[in-house]
């Protein structure tokens, strides 16, 4: 056997040798493409109640808030109205109100000075005055003032 006829026997080896480990390879592949295509079959049906069920979820939750959004336009509705029947109210009633008030306080100032029962104005210058005197005998006593 010559030169020539070894290569080609160690290369038609190595190309076989080659074929072999690549049809390792394939089937090797083949059954990872099998198992991943079952391990997407039970994903998707188990998936598949849990996204229905999701979406019941969010159609219930999306009526839900429907539900609360007419409820605050109701509150808002039942909000107006009673600011107008306050408002409505106090334009009627605060100026006649404040009146009755004024008349009863002044009617009270006036039976208390027809009694000799001086108000507060009264006493706050019945007060001020005493202390005035009191400021006048001490400067005139030549005493110091007492400090309250």
């Amino acid at each position: 056997m010559s030169a020539a006829d070894l290569v080609v026997v160690l290369v038609a080896v190595a190309t076989l040798a080659a074929l072999v480990f690549l049809v390792v390879a394939l089937l090797a592949v083949l059954r990872a493409v099998r198992d991943l295509r079952g391990a997407l079959d039970r994903f998707q049906r188990d998936t598949l109640p849990i996204i229905g069920a999701m979406q019941a979820t969010v159609a219930q939750a999306g009526d839900e808030v429907e539900r609360v959004d007419e409820l605050l336009d109701a509150a808002v509705a039942i909000q107006h109205t009673v600011d107008s029947a306050s408002r409505l109210t106090y334009v009627a009633m605060a100026h006649p109100l404040i009146r009755v008030v004024a008349f009863f306080r002044g009617l009270g100032r006036g039976s208390a000075r027809a009694l000799g029962r001086g108000g507060r104005r009264r006493r706050r210058l019945e007060t001020k005055r005493r202390a005035r005197a009191e400021a006048q005998l001490e400067a005139a006593d030549g005493r110091p003032r007492k400090v309250a």
